[in-house]
């Protein structure tokens, strides 16, 4: 184990560690009165203070609500095969992060000429994307804003309550639907779809070609989405991919 941090390294005590999955927790760190300028959509890198090394991560929280509430959330996968699973020990409330960052340019843009949004999730990938929507939200982004969020299995949906609220909330002025795809095991009283994201789905919610998507998630996803997105008649310069 290394004793020396990064020079340029932020050191952040946790807050809370909180329940999103049974294989995610948000881990919540305590800025305790000091800024930490990012935009939605960005990332940073985190570890355990005692060690000199940093893995990506993308920032769950809204700037908006980093400011307001002082703190920084990460959705960190605690299992085995993640990337904090595999370097890592499990973390508590009132043990320290090292923190870099922000890092990255996959961001909502702070006054678009757009006004329809997409928005593609695949697991942990909801992370940034939940960010922006939040940001959006907050600063009464105008337009239609939809989401599209694809999970193993029905109960590996990060921040879906919130989403569902945020979805309910936006419904009467056309802002964010919501659409949940399972991948693998779902109960049959499952009300989302079933399989894999396809193009049929995607068009269902672009009547713009003027429509600003954003793709996070796994490697598959990452690949096939932009493409049929093109195919649906949206310009690849429209298609915003967070890329590791």
């Amino acid at each position: 184990m290394h004793s020396a941090l990064p020079q340029d390294a932020l050191v952040l005590t946790v807050r809370a560690v909180i329940p999103a999955t049974p294989t995610t927790r948000i881990l919540r760190l305590d800025l305790n009165r000091g800024p930490f300028a990012f935009a939605a959509g960005q990332a940073a890198l985190i570890g355990p203070a005692e060690q000199e090394l940093r893995i990506p991560y993308s920032i769950a929280s809204a700037p908006i609500e980093t400011v307001e509430h002082g703190w920084l959330d990460f959705l960190i996968k605690v299992e085995a095969s993640g990337r904090w699973g595999q370097q890592f020990e499990a973390v508590a409330p009132g043990a320290r992060i090292g923190i870099q960052g922000p890092y990255g340019s996959f961001l909502f843009p702070v006054e678009p000429p757009e006004r329809h949004f997409l928005f593609i999730a695949g697991g942990t990938g909801i992370a940034p994307i939940r960010a922006m929507i939040r940001q959006a939200i907050l600063t009464g982004q105008p337009g239609r804003m939809g989401l599209l969020y694809s999970a193993k299995t029905a109960d590996d949906f990060a921040y879906l309550p919130e989403l569902g609220e945020m979805a309910a909330r936006a419904a009467g002025a056309g802002g964010l639907d919501l659409r949940l795809h399972v991948t693998r095991e779902a109960p049959d009283t499952w009300p989302g779809v079933r399989g894999r994201i396809t193009s049929s789905e995607l068009a269902a919610l672009i009547d713009d070609p003027a429509t600003l998507c954003f793709v996070c998630g796994p490697e598959t996803m990452v690949a096939d989405v932009p493409r049929m997105l093109t195919e649906l008649g949206i310009d690849r310069g429209r298609v915003r991919v967070e890329e590791w």
